[in-house]
């Protein structure tokens, strides 16, 4: 047996390491490129003097053992406990007995018969937003459909996981998800961890934007508590979270518990689905005759009417171009891991509490696993051409045991809603608009999506 090589990686300056080519956002990506194409698949980073090594992944091989294969050894980095501020102890940051336990109870809402039963809400969220745009005046000035897609996207978590309308608090919401994301990203790559409870004005601005989240998030359960939701309403996941009884105590989640959710299911829920719409209509943008396929394929299967359950298999090639937009710019980018005990990974030595970050994108992105990376080829993704593949080269939702609980119903969301919008409206981007991929969280575009929109007929 072979003796596990030692990591090596890029060399890092004094003091701070390799932490001012990572901290730049817009470039960060093109930097992890880079050092892939010099060291490998597997390297290690220095985060400078207050945080440990980082080993970055870009091998399918080691990636599965990670989140499959030794995933016992590989719980989620402790990194992600800062977003416990913005989302507490919600199934994406909780981990653990009490992780598996939230998860199992919240797994039947997600499963496709329940799905299924959502489309109808989805669909009507989607009418309202296409007859708004209908209205518009001839010559209105573009919109930010960015914005357009994170507000549409909140509303329909709204109304199918939360049973409530949320439209009228979208606009705060979004804003104060916004401000919260962007500095959970910076935090990961300051050189001192800035105690929240100074006074700067960054962190009055976080401060505010929380409240502003709690307010919406306590106001929903609090109305429900009342009763306030309609008997003949469907029954919801917000019902089964305040149903849920502790095994032991027989007790209920508190508040706190159940605004942890709540929080994790308007963040989870609305901004990972959006990030993937808006990468997918700047790229129909972008290649008209794949957006023209679109069209030609909704008008054969839907004609003028809404879309059903039935329908969606048959919209493949739509559902084949939301899977490359996510193979493009995957919503998720990244995910964060940490070795309790020393391990190997693709013959390097991987020390234990070493912490080991998957980069998503550079995955998505490598010539080793797809011809003409950088292309837009949503025809790579018929059965004949994703033969081989390694099965950890794409992964939009995560993988393993923690694979994103919402994907069945993230992808029912994104072909609904890109059908129908295709249907209706021709949007391209404004000439000279930039797009420019920033990776926070999510993968949003720095400008936002600034497009011309043009009817086309029928909704």
């Amino acid at each position: 047996m072979s003796t596990p090589r030692p990591l090596v990686g890029p060399p890092g300056k004094p003091l701070v390491g390799n932490l001012p080519d990572l901290a730049p956002a817009l470039t960060r990506f093109d930097r992890i490129q880079r050092w892939r194409r010099e060291y490998g698949d597997i390297f290690r980073v220095s985060m400078g003097p207050t945080h440990p090594p980082m080993v970055l992944l870009m091998d399918p091989v080691a990636v599965k053992r990670v989140l499959l294969d030794n995933a016992k050894n590989y719980p989620k980095s402790k990194q992600y406990d800062k977003l416990k501020p913005l989302l507490g102890e919600g199934l994406l940051t909780s981990g653990g007995d009490f992780w598996l336990r939230q998860r199992r109870m919240m797994q039947p809402y997600f499963h496709q018969k329940y799905v299924a039963s959502l489309l109808p809400p989805m669909v009507a969220a989607t009418q309202d937003l296409i007859a708004r745009w209908q209205a518009r005046p001839a010559g209105s000035p573009p919109l930010d459909i960015a914005n357009e897609l994170m507000g549409l996207t909140l509303r329909i978590v709204g109304l199918t996981l939360l049973g409530t309308e949320v439209s009228h608090d979208a606009g705060s919401v979004g804003h104060a998800l916004g401000v919260s994301l962007e500095a959970g990203a910076r935090s990961f790559f300051r050189l001192i961890d800035v105690p929240q409870w100074l006074p700067t004005p960054d962190n009055r601005k976080i401060q505010a934007a929380r409240a502003e989240l709690d307010r919406v998030v306590f106001d929903v359960i609090r109305n429900r508590r009342e009763g306030t939701k309609p008997a003949d309403a469907p029954r919801d996941l917000l019902d089964m979270l305040l149903e849920a009884r502790n095994e032991e105590t027989n007790e209920g989640m508190t508040d706190q518990a159940l605004r942890d959710e709540v929080m994790t299911i308007f963040l989870a829920g609305h901004e990972t689905t959006a990030a993937a719409l808006g990468w997918t209509v700047y790229l129909l943008s972008k290649h008209p005759e794949a957006r023209r396929r679109v069209q030609a394929e909704v008008a054969e299967v839907l004609g003028d009417r809404a879309p059903t359950w039935d329908d969606l298999p048959k919209l493949a090639y739509t559902g084949r171009v939301i899977e490359e937009s996510m193979r493009l710019y995957p919503p998720i980018y990244v995910i964060q891991k940490s070795a309790i005990e020393a391990d190997e990974l693709g013959g390097f030595a991987i020390p234990a509490g070493q912490d080991v970050t998957i980069s998503i994108y550079a995955l998505h992105h490598h010539p080793a696993h797809w011809e003409n990376p950088e292309g837009f080829d949503p025809d790579r993704f018929l059965p004949e051409h994703s033969e081989g593949r390694e099965r950890f080269a794409y992964m939009p939702f995560g993988g393993g045991g923690r694979i994103c609980i919402g994907n069945g119903f993230a992808t029912v969301e994104a072909k609904v809603v890109l059908a129908m919008l295709a249907r209706s409206f021709d949007l391209d981007l404004v000439p000279a608009h930039p797009v420019v991929p920033v990776p926070m969280i999510t993968l949003r575009p720095k400008h936002g999506l600034l497009m011309d929109v043009r009817a086309r007929g029928a909704t």
